[in-house]
């Protein structure tokens, strides 16, 4: 998604060599062998706690799969991706996973692979046009609905909340934004939203937020992703507003991800909640996925045996649907879980 300057040491060393844009690379399974199948993996950046974590995932899912990897990072740069793309199939993959982040200029790119017969399994974000075997990423509008029922009754219906919005040429960004409003304007009308759109720059959100609370009295704050954070905190803190959950005067502030960095926030009582979105499991099943397309598996829309739902999005495309939690301090709210919970992945990366 971004640029985050507090990703963790160990994520940021283990992807250190994707940095390098365009870089390649290759990553033999543990049990892959003679027969197993050599597949694709481009990153889509490693600017963030959540994407290097996702570049850290990647090879671990590869060896209890039985899958040779060969991975490029394409550095948020469609070009990149594209001349990544082309290079991975000359090297011989048999399919390819991508997360394209220019979700509309992907399309040619999708078509190569097609008339190629190569399938195709993209991560976290959906193309606007193209064939692929499987979408695999979280519920977003479940994202903004959960978001904005936290904030709505947290303030109990009352109140002036700014919502950090995506980048809007993003399905993520559209499906985040679109759900948050639209929870808003039905269940909590007395609540005034600021939408503020960022294009997931920490910078662009820090200027409208200085501009909204110039004029108004800010009461929430919904980030949809985590690289908001130390920047939001950063200017509360310099107008004195930073205040603790449960102190007078605290904004509520949920955000999106489920970094290490956002828990810490959470117990320190800066943050209130956040939705973890599944980057170990965004990692396992897209390589999965891909393994089974490569072998002429088919899959129809209904529930999985991971707790997740395919649904068609059209075209002949599935999206498997992964549950992604809401997060609190102490697990009280309805549906969250614990900050400290060990089957988080946030939890589980160091």
């Amino acid at each position: 998604m971004r640029l985050n300057k507090t990703a963790s040491v160990a994520a940021a060393a283990f992807s250190a060599c994707l940095a390098v844009s365009g870089c390649s690379s290759s990553s033999g399974a543990k049990n892959g062998g003679k027969g197993a199948s050599l597949v694709g993996v481009d990153y889509p950046r490693s600017d963030s706690d959540f994407w290097n974590a996702y570049v850290r995932y990647v090879p671990q899912q590869a060896g209890p799969l039985g899958v040779d990897l060969k991975t490029t990072n394409s550095q948020n740069d469609i070009a990149k991706l594209q001349s990544n793309v082309q290079t991975l199939v000359a090297q011989g993959v048999k399919g390819v996973v991508i997360a394209p982040q220019d979700t509309a200029a992907v399309f040619p790119t999708l078509q190569q692979l097609e008339s190629k017969k190569i399938p195709v399994v993209s991560v976290d974000t959906r193309p606007d046009k193209g064939k692929v075997y499987m979408v695999v990423r979280a519920d977003n509008k479940a994202y903004g609905e959960k978001a904005c029922k936290y904030i709505g009754d947290s303030l109990k219906g009352v109140g002036n909340v700014v919502m950090f919005e995506g980048d809007l040429g993003s399905i993520n960004g559209r499906d985040r934004s679109e759900a948050f409003a639209g929870c808003m304007k039905q269940n909590y009308p007395s609540m005034k939203v600021f939408a503020e759109p960022t294009k997931w720059d920490p910078q662009t959100a820090v200027g409208q937020l200085q501009t909204v609370l110039a004029g108004n009295k800010v009461h929430a704050i919904y980030m949809e992703a985590s690289i908001y954070l130390p920047s939001t905190v950063q200017v509360l803190q310099q107008k004195g507003l930073l205040k603790k959950h449960g102190e007078a005067g605290h904004i509520v502030i949920v955000s999106n991800d489920g970094v290490p960095s956002e828990y810490k926030a959470i117990k320190d009582g800066v943050m209130d909640a956040t939705l973890s979105q599944p980057a170990d499991l965004y990692a396992k099943y897209a390589l999965s996925y891909l393994k089974d397309a490569i072998a002429g598996k088919t899959y129809q829309p209904g529930k999985t045996d991971h707790d997740s739902t395919i649904i068609d999005i059209g075209n002949g495309n599935l999206e498997d649907q992964l549950p992604a939690p809401i997060v609190t301090a102490d697990g009280s709210y309805p549906g969250s879980l614990k900050v400290d919970d060990k089957s988080l992945w946030g939890n589980q990366i160091g």
